[in-house]
């Protein structure tokens, strides 16, 4: 039986970021000159054809299904990710120094998001025939090495430098290459891997996006921006310390999450009311997007924004469930995948616009403004569901 609560959850979340991709885009429909209904008119289409993808994949066997499906995602994705560097203009426009988006007359597609449920099938698929056999094969007493374990899973490493290369490097996008990145080390988890080799995999990766941090100037400018906020705050806890400890300097302030926080306070509990924010007119850039759980605060307020992360939480927890009571492997692993591309993004997003931790422009799963994301977890979507139906009740 098809997990309905599941559909559901996601349906709502859908639509939810449907309503407000009309109510967040005002002033962006002011700036770029376009039709009122312009960017509601696309995330409504692309959230619509994203709930009957996701309901047909779900009525489908999936045995038949999931692994032409997942393949498709890698191996298509991965090859227009490689070639859109080389695209004319046309094809793919370069924004912000880098070319992240596929367009075919009106239509946008960003490779990256469909390669991301690809990829998260491509380690299910490959974990539950190379690596969860082998740790199930040892005794508990009898466990691999961190050498060992390193040698086991040493492909995917080789595999995942060739991915952060393309997505960082070409498409000018650590956040993605982060959530990649902390879904294969939970998925390495889930396959068996012990956690003294899991703690060595992030001492690693943060060495590595230190690198790709310090090689980078506006890596540089935003994770300085975020020190002089964090210093802003807590001269007003202790300034005797922040007196002692020297400013950095700007190249320009970081308005960006100091107008998200000043909409997140200024919602307060209950929110101005639909529609009625002042900081989306022009003091947040674009707030239908990276900044929409910022938005949204700020029109629904904090009550509001809480009904949402608990559906997202939901979302997760009903995946990890089916994950739970699966009985194969692959099945079993790719919810989890799908768990932690959800979570991540959502955690990285809600930590960037509140301060907590430099911006990534990680999109919110479902709910920002972009038909590419709600059409790519649709599809993973409706595979979880199939895979719902062969789940131990």
């Amino acid at each position: 039986m098809i997990d309905r609560p599941l559909f559901l959850a996601v349906t709502a979340l859908i639509v939810i970021g449907m309503v407000f991709s009309y109510s967040l885009s005002a002033y962006t429909v002011l700036l770029f000159n376009t039709q009122p209904y312009h960017f509601f008119l696309r995330q409504f289409i692309a959230g619509m054809a994203g709930i009957v993808i996701m309901w047909a994949l779900a009525r489908q066997s999936p045995e038949k299904i999931v692994t032409p499906v997942g393949f498709t995602l890698l191996l298509l994705s991965a090859l227009l990710m490689v070639a859109l560097p080389f695209l004319p203009e046309q094809f793919a426009k370069e924004v912000g120094g880098a070319k992240r988006w596929i367009r075919l007359g009106p239509i946008s597609l960003a490779p990256v998001e469909f390669f991301k449920v690809g990829f998260v099938f491509f380690l299910a698929w490959s974990f539950s025939r190379k690596v969860l056999p082998r740790h199930m094969a040892r005794d508990r007493q009898n466990r691999y090495t961190i050498k060992e374990e390193l040698f086991i899973v040493l492909p995917y490493f080789i595999v995942f430098v060739a991915i952060m290369f393309i997505i960082a490097i070409f498409q000018n996008d650590l956040g993605q290459v982060i959530v990649l990145g902390g879904t294969l080390l939970v998925m390495m988890i889930f396959a068996g891997s012990s956690l003294r080799f899991f703690a060595f995999s992030i001492l690693m990766a943060l060495v590595a996006f230190a690198g790709f941090i310090v090689t980078s100037p506006h890596r540089i400018e935003r994770v300085k921006g975020w020190w002089f906020m964090l210093q802003s705050f807590l001269s007003k806890i202790f300034p005797q310390w922040a007196a002692k400890v020297p400013r950095v300097d700007l190249a320009e302030e970081p308005y960006q999450v100091s107008n998200s926080l000043h909409a997140i306070h200024h919602g307060g509990l209950f929110g101005t009311g639909l529609g009625n924010g002042v900081l989306k007119l022009g003091f947040l850039s674009e707030v239908h997007t990276d900044f929409v759980l910022a938005g949204m605060a700020e029109e629904i307020g904090i009550v509001g924004v809480t009904v949402v992360v608990l559906l997202i939480m939901f979302v997760i927890f009903r995946l990890l469930k089916i994950a739970g009571r699966s009985e194969k492997p692959v099945y079993y692993l790719y919810c989890v995948g799908m768990a932690m591309i959800i979570g991540l993004a959502f955690l990285i997003n809600a930590l960037g616009i509140s301060g907590v931790i430099p911006l990534k422009g990680i999109a919110v799963p479902f709910l920002s403004y972009g038909g590419s994301q709600v059409l790519a977890l649709s599809i993973g979507m409706g595979l979880a569901l199939s895979m719902s139906k062969r789940a131990r009740l």
